[in-house]
C-alpha cells in the first residue's frame, strides 16, 4: 500500500507542479450519451431538456484510482412556446413566442484521481444556426462557451512523503481556478461532427494561490465524429471515433475508435477501442423518455493485474416532446 501511494504521488506531482497547477481531465467511454461534457456547443442541440447523471469508476480495487462524478442539465430555449392569454386551460387562445436558437447548460463534477480532488461546476451557452433540413429535421451549426469553476485540492492524509519536498511545500493545497472552454459543431439527423478545446486561460486564473506561482496548465483539444447508417426500419449502425490531444501535440494523441447497433433506437450495443488503454463493451436501453447505459473498459496496459476494470453508468431522462404536458420546454 505505502509502496502504491508512493508511486502515485511521484506520478501525480510530476504530470502536475513541473512548472505550476495543472488538472487531470476527466474521462469518459460513453461520450456519445452526453456529449455536452466535452463540447459546450452540444447544450440543447436535440431540442430537448434532459437531466443526466454519470458515474465512472476507473481501475476498480486500486487504492487512488480515478473517480468521476457528474450530473448535468442542459436545455434547448423555446422555439414554440406559448403564453396563454387566460387562466381557463379550455380556452386556446395563445401567442406564439420566438427562440429556438439558444441552448443552455450546466453541470456539477466531483473528479478523483490520486491525491488529487476536482470539484465544481461549469455553465454553457450555446447558439445553434439552421442550415437547412435532413428527413425533416432541422440541421445545426452550433458554436459553445463554458465557463468552469473548480476547487483543486491536494489530500496529503495518510501520504508517506518528505516535508521538505519543495513540490509540496510551496504549492497550496487547495486553491480556486476558473477557466473557459470552446465548442463548435455540425449536426444532422445522419451525422455529427466537433471539436472543442479546454482551458482557455490554460489555468492562470486562480484564487487563493497565496504562492503567487503562474499556470503552466495544458490546453486540451476534442475531435468527434459520428455518422448513422440505417439498415432496416428497425436496425441502424453507428460507427464514431473520438479524438483527444493536448498543448503537446502528437505526443499526446488517443483516439476511441466506436460502433454501436441500434435496435429500434430503444436499445444498443457498441464496442470501443482506445487506442494504447483499453477496449470498451457498452450496452443501454430506452424506456419512454429515461435512458440508461453501462460500459466497461477492459484494460490493456499491466494494471489490468491489479484492478477489476472500470466501469461506467449513465442515467438520462429527456422532456420536451410534449407541448401540451411541458409549455415551458418544446422539442423542436
Amino acid at each position: 500500500m505505502r509502496y502504491l501511494k508512493s508511486i502515485l504521488t511521484v506520478i501525480a506531482l510530476t504530470c502536475l507542479f513541473v512548472t505550476g497547477l495543472s488538472q487531470q481531465v476527466p474521462m469518459y467511454s460513453q461520450y456519445i450519451m452526453n456529449g455536452f461534457l466535452i463540447n459546450p456547443s452540444f447544450a440543447g442541440r436535440d431540442g430537448y431538456t434532459t437531466v443526466n447523471l454519470t458515474v465512472r469508476e476507473q481501475w476498480v480495487g486500486m487504492a487512488g484510482a480515478p473517480s468521476t462524478y457528474a450530473a448535468s442539465v442542459q436545455t434547448r430555449l423555446l422555439k414554440n412556446s406559448y403564453i396563454s392569454k387566460s387562466t381557463s386551460v379550455r380556452k386556446k387562445l395563445v401567442k406564439p413566442t420566438k427562440g429556438g436558437k439558444v441552448g443552455l447548460g450546466g453541470y456539477v463534477f466531483n473528479d478523483n484521481n490520486g491525491i488529487m480532488r476536482r470539484t465544481g461546476f461549469s455553465g454553457t451557452y450555446a447558439y445553434h444556426i439552421a442550415m437547412g433540413r435532413t428527413d425533416g429535421i432541422p440541421n445545426n451549426l452550433s458554436f459553445g462557451l463554458a465557463m468552469t469553476g473548480y476547487q483543486y485540492f491536494i489530500n496529503t492524509d495518510g501520504l508517506i512523503y518528505e516535508p521538505n519536498d519543495p513540490l509540496l511545500s510551496i504549492y497550496d493545497r487547495s486553491v480556486f481556478i476558473t477557466d473557459f472552454n470552446f465548442g463548435a459543431s455540425f449536426t444532422t439527423a445522419r451525422y455529427y461532427a466537433g471539436f472543442a478545446m479546454t482551458n482557455l486561460l490554460r489555468g492562470n486564473l486562480i484564487f487563493g494561490d497565496s504562492a503567487n506561482i503562474a499556470s503552466n496548465e495544458l490546453g486540451h483539444f476534442y475531435l468527434t465524429g459520428g455518422m448513422k447508417f440505417p439498415i432496416n426500419g428497425e436496425w441502424t449502425v453507428e460507427p464514431s471515433a473520438f479524438i483527444k490531444s493536448s498543448d503537446m501535440l502528437f505526443k499526446s494523441i488517443q483516439m476511441d475508435l466506436t460502433g454501436r447497433v441500434y435496435y429500434k433506437d430503444d436499445y444498443w450495443a457498441g464496442l470501443s477501442y482506445r487506442t494504447g488503454d483499453a477496449i470498451i463493451l457498452m450496452l443501454g436501453l430506452k424506456y419512454d423518455r429515461f435512458y440508461f447505459a453501462y460500459a466497461f473498459d477492459f484494460t490493456l496496459t499491466d494494471i489490468r493485474t491489479s484492478s477489476l476494470g472500470t466501469h461506467e453508468i449513465s442515467l438520462a431522462v429527456k422532456f420536451g416532446e410534449s407541448a401540451r404536458r411541458y409549455r415551458w420546454i418544446n422539442a423542436y
